[in-house]
């Protein structure tokens, strides 16, 4: 178990602080038989799946819903699981684990929020280059897509 210690402020003994995994949504957002991927305002910089952090007292599909609209400016329908992906390395900044949501998509998208710029994307023309692990992320919806 991972943890740190704290020192009281009241009695000066030392406290264990557990540290847990931070809980996220991506979202594959299906839109013309294509799917949105965000520019990132934030480091890491790149191209992304549409997600971000849990908050606290909030579902994971509300999550998804909500991170959607923020980056996207589209409302999401027909959300469906994917995955979970919780590789301690995929997020350079901290562990995270990612709960991973297929939906459908409705409405003009515009980047906002966390995302500098979207865009539309065939499976096959993707960027070269994304963030964190979304290249496996997508080759898992593939794959997933081939039996369905």
């Amino acid at each position: 178990m991972s943890f740190t210690t704290l020192t009281c402020p009241s009695c000066g003994s030392e406290v264990k602080q557990h540290r847990n995994p931070f809980p996220t949504v991506d979202i594959i957002i299906e839109i013309n038989n294509s799917i949105i991927l965000i520019e990132r305002r934030n480091k890491p910089f790149g191209w992304a799946l549409p997600g971000g952090f849990v908050d606290y007292g909030e579902s994971l599909e509300n999550a998804a819903v909500r991170e959607a609209r923020e980056e996207t400016s589209l409302d999401i329908s027909n959300v469906r699981l994917l995955g979970c992906y919780s590789d301690p390395t995929r997020d350079n900044r901290m562990h995270t684990i990612s709960t991973v949501f297929i939906a459908s998509g409705h409405g003009i998208p515009r980047a906002a929020d966390d995302a500098v710029n979207l865009a539309i994307f065939k499976l096959d023309s993707l960027p070269s280059q994304l963030c964190f692990d979304h290249a496996r992320i997508l080759e898992d919806y593939s794959r997933q897509r081939i039996t369905w």
